[in-house]
């Protein structure tokens, strides 16, 4: 036996190993579902918190910053009140330029500026109806709707109803939440006054042609979307816009235009790169903490595979004092332990993994409403309703190695226990 274990080496230990795991079948299941539950809940979890990361990230892209925002430092030291009379404007040569079709020129110049679109967000007053408050979001609805699905959970322009405002026509659509809550329907007109740019109030009685489903509670809620060159012609901007939003050709790189993009605009506009907004740097933030808690979950599911090793050697006292007469080394049987825990960490891990994987996968298709299970809890986090789960092979990888590399590394210290059984002592027990 000691001739053919020799000649087998690493290999023949780890032969012996895998056959001991067996040797207790209850035991050993009781160890992969320890191990299998924690990798579970990475798995599942991990898919999760990517999903609400890119639904954030997603989000702020498409209806606040777009990759990039200008607006003037006025707008930006005063944007709670949304004002319209701090337009984006450069100064060349000490002529002013507000022309943002002349503005976009000169941004779509900049290597990696995929589209430039201009917007305006400002305050309205309702008349005649229970919703006394609304957000009026003017935009270019036909070339931004090229640009982004809108509706994020069904990939869509987000219309349930009607049609979308004819260029510069004095139509509307509204949110779905907001036809609820006022009542008004496809074909009604909604009445409201702003002040404008010259700080007159202006009065509108747009038609509604259309109701809408973003899956965004804080624009389905609120939100009137106008068509942007009626709605600039309304406020007294002229050929203004108050604010600029700007696509890059990849996001992850739109540092490097946001800076570029800094200079032609000059100093007295602030221009703000979307991974620079509240929420998606605390997202980024907050993964290291993830990972801390996952950490936890394991190590308190290793717990289980170290009593199980323990109790082991001490139930196999006299095997452990047989293999070092047969000649076996301390090292080489403390190997046989640990490979034994390896193997029992790796099989939980994997069982883990697949069942994991299952659910997040289901998830990738079938989106976890927040907003159903929680209301609007949420509502001021830019964040869709919809929060589909995000698997990847990297998070499957990952969850698996966390789970063998942690739990085999929490059964090392009863592994090496093994090794100061004198053979001697455990034959006469």
């Amino acid at each position: 036996m000691t001739g053919k274990y020799r000649k087998g080496g690493t290999a023949a230990l780890i032969t012996i190993a895998y056959r001991n795991i067996w040797r207790n079948k209850r035991r050993t299941i009781f160890c992969f579902i320890a191990v299998g539950l924690a990798v579970f809940f990475i798995v599942v979890y991990s898919s999760m918190i990517e999903g609400m990361v890119k639904s954030i990230n997603d989000t702020v892209q498409i209806y606040e910053l777009g990759h990039i925002r200008a607006v003037s430092s006025q707008y930006d030291a005063e944007s709670e009140y949304m004002p319209v009379q701090f337009p984006v404007a450069i100064n060349d040569g000490g002529k002013e330029i507000t022309n943002w079709n002349e503005i976009a020129a000169r941004i779509k110049s900049v290597p990696g500026v995929n589209a430039v679109f201009p917007r305006i967000t400002t305050m309205a007053t309702l008349q005649d109806s229970t919703i006394k408050h609304a957000v009026l979001w003017g935009i270019d609805i036909e070339n931004e709707m090229r640009q982004n699905n809108f509706n994020m959970t069904y990939r869509t322009d987000g219309l349930i109803k009607g049609r979308w405002p004819e260029p510069g026509a004095n139509e509307c659509v509204i949110g779905h939440v907001f036809a609820q809550k006022s009542g008004f329907e496809v074909g009604d007109r909604i009445t409201f006054k702003t002040i404008s740019a010259q700080f007159s109030e202006k009065f509108l009685s747009p038609r509604i042609t259309g109701i809408f489903n973003f899956d965004y509670i804080k624009i389905d809620e609120q939100y009137i979307i106008l068509d942007f060159e009626r709605l600039q012609r309304l406020l007294v901007l002229d050929d203004a816009a108050q604010s600029i939003i700007i696509y890059t050709d990849d996001d992850k790189k739109s540092a490097a235009v946001t800076a570029e993009v800094q200079k032609i605009l000059g100093e007295n506009n602030i221009v703000t790169d979307w991974q620079d907004n509240y929420w998606v740097a605390m997202m980024r933030m907050m993964g290291p903490l993830y990972t801390l808690i996952f950490l936890v979950f394991l190590i308190v599911a290793s717990f289980l595979i170290i009593n199980t090793v323990v109790m082991i050697i001490h139930e196999r006292i006299k095997e452990i004092g047989m293999m070092g007469c047969l000649g076996m080394t301390r090292t080489e049987i403390v190997k046989v332990f640990f490979f034994e825990s390896v193997f029992m960490a790796a099989i939980g891990a994997l069982i883990g993994v697949i069942a994991g994987g299952l659910i997040a996968g289901v998830g990738s298709f079938f989106p976890f409403r927040m907003g159903d299970l929680y209301g609007n809890t949420f509502s001021e986090m830019p964040m869709s309703n919809a929060i589909f789960f995000r698997l990847s092979p990297m998070i499957l990888l990952r969850s698996w190695l966390l789970g063998v590399v942690i739990a085999s590394l929490f059964t090392l210290i009863p592994s090496l226990k093994s090794a100061f059984v004198e053979p001697v002592e455990a034959l006469r027990r």
